[in-house]
């Protein structure tokens, strides 16, 4: 088993990437073991034979480990980081409902357009398939060091950062089931990951400034309709029951004068 890098000699390693920099800082290994947390809540969920991560986050590609599917792979978007291939995640190179379950580990933060990325994804999902999102918060404090540009604790300024319910509105548009959303942080406000279906709570005020939040959705799918044969119009007989009897039998029928 290999022994874990020194905090230390990563930074100094990954000291010319500010985003690798930030997440291998106090913070940001404090923050990514809470969503490690959070990814593996969601595994027991998760069924198939192909489990997909799309993009790097972290000093480690170890998201999926926990997971007992079958197939899985790591498609990075960048040269500089680690996975089984560098694809464009506007453009998979795979066929389409071929993938059970996707992971987007802080992706949809450095796409160049994450409605495409989001129709992508879909695109490649099977029926049902899980989609599970990590994504930083807009209203926190880590956004907010973001735009005043505090280093080494900030992000760089060219992340975009969406709140979770502009990501849940996009999935809705795509034909998505929103399953859960866990909202969690490293430090201020100090709170326990929460979902949004808990119930009330003091600290549920709270939960809006929180840092990071998960997404679990799951495709919809189509209800089947199945059309029959339609019913031909009934045709009203010409000649009525009684009369017709009479003439089969050789009975000469009553003259409605009579």
């Amino acid at each position: 088993m290999p022994t874990p890098a020194d905090p230390a000699q990563m930074r100094q390693a990954n000291s010319h990437d500010p985003v690798l920099r930030w997440a291998t800082s106090a913070r940001g290994r404090k923050l990514t073991a809470t969503e490690h947390e959070e990814v593996r809540r969601q595994v027991p969920e998760l069924f198939g034979r192909h489990f997909l991560q799309i993009g790097h986050w972290g000093s480690d590609n170890d998201w999926l480990d926990s997971s007992e599917m079958l197939h899985r792979a790591v498609l990075t978007t960048n040269a500089s980081a680690k996975g089984q291939a560098r694809v464009d995640a506007l453009a998979l190179p795979l066929a389409s409902r071929s993938i059970d379950a996707v992971l987007l580990p802080h992706t949809l933060e450095f796409a160049a357009s994450p409605h495409s990325l989001l129709r992508e994804v879909s695109r490649v999902l099977s029926e049902r398939g899980k989609l599970l999102i990590l994504g930083f918060n807009p209203w926190s404090l880590l956004a907010l060091r973001r735009w005043i540009g505090l280093e080494p604790r900030a992000l760089p300024r060219d992340t975009n950062f969406y709140s979770a319910g502009r990501v849940s509105d996009w999935l809705t548009l795509l034909d998505f089931e929103i399953s859960s959303v866990r909202r969690f942080n490293a430090g201020f406000p100090w709170l326990a990951p929460r979902g949004s279906a808990q119930f009330f709570s003091p600290a549920t005020l709270l939960q809006p400034l929180c840092e990071g939040y998960l997404i679990a959705a799951r495709k919809r799918v189509a209800p089947l309709n199945l059309v029959g044969r339609s019913q031909r119009a009934q045709i009203r007989p010409l000649v009525t029951a009684p009369v017709a009897n009479a003439v089969r039998q050789g009975v000469e029928p009553e003259s409605p004068t009579s």
